[in-house]
């Protein structure tokens, strides 16, 4: 891991997948209080543009048509249609299937960059790695009991969620090539809030802007937009470029680990063997994907 220069970017990549494992309960917190999961994503996507423009010193750049289109295509799909899709699918079914359904986000993004990408490959490690990791976030979500649920529905949109981020990935390492970071993540916002704005209307029953101001509402969405989603995907935009998608991904892996941590310290919730196993599992699993090995 530790090749090519990049391990400053491994280690940035265990930190960005840190910052988005703490934030469940920051979620939770803005739930309790009334505040919908499509306005929770909206407010804190609006925040972290404004943050990002004034990064970029209020300059607005238009790209051309082709590009700005993929722009389009990023906030569309590593914004609205990832975490609206991921929100409702917890409304339908069990959170253990949410949990283990969008973690084969890394296996449709090694299937998608082997398909699109030229220096993108399958190899035995990669592969095998993978799967391994994909096991230990099953023993983590299942640890407290194997029960599968029967919202169907909620198991499909956890699964596109997992699709929409790996198209996201693959979108983003073409235009990594061509376009700074900040750029493409500032844009990425605008169109998220673009084309999620007009389904948090259509919803209706809005959260009084009186609960948005108290403390512990705004403090909350604060968080989520500066740290979870400003500094964050910029963070995954640098990490993508350097590593590539597959890799990248693959850190998403560890995102139950911390949850499983945060909750155990916060919530005292039991970690149990299998919890404990699913880890080493998952720390296994990426190990083998970062060796190097034969192409498939």
């Amino acid at each position: 891991m530790k090749t090519s220069g990049n391990f400053k970017y491994h280690l940035l990549a265990i930190a960005t997948v840190f910052v988005w494992g703490i934030s469940y309960p920051n979620t939770r917190i803005l739930l309790d209080a009334g505040v919908s999961p499509t306005e929770i994503y909206v407010y804190r996507f609006i925040i972290g543009y404004i943050g990002l423009l004034a990064c970029s010193r209020f300059m607005v750049k238009m790209c051309p048509w082709r590009d700005e289109a993929l722009m389009f295509l990023l906030g569309l799909t590593g914004g609205t249609g990832y975490f609206i899709l991921q929100n409702v699918a917890l409304d339908m079914t069990l959170v253990s299937n949410v949990a283990v359904l969008v973690d084969t986000t890394p296996l449709f993004t090694m299937m998608l960059a082997a398909i699109v990408l030229s220096d993108e490959h399958f190899t035995w490690n990669k592969v095998a790695g993978s799967i391994v990791a994909f096991a230990g976030v099953a023993m983590l979500s299942f640890r407290h009991g194997f029960v599968w649920g029967d919202g169907l529905m909620g198991d499909a949109l956890a699964i596109g969620a997992a699709i929409m981020w790996a198209i996201y990935s693959i979108i983003l390492k073409g235009l990594n090539n061509r376009y700074p970071t900040l750029l493409i993540t500032r844009k990425t916002f605008f169109y998220g809030v673009i084309t999620s704005l007009p389904i948090m209307l259509a919803q209706g029953d809005l959260t009084p802007v009186s609960t948005l101001l108290t403390p512990v509402v705004a403090g909350n969405i604060l968080f989520l937009a500066l740290a979870c989603s400003m500094a964050a995907f910029f963070a995954w935009g640098r990490v993508t470029k350097a590593l590539g998608p597959t890799t990248a991904n693959n850190y998403i892996y560890l995102g139950p680990i911390i949850s499983m941590a945060v909750a155990a310290i916060v919530l005292n919730e039991r970690v149990g063997t299998l919890g404990l196993i699913g880890c080493f599992v998952i720390l296994a699993g990426l190990i083998i994907a970062e060796r190097r090995g034969a192409a498939v």
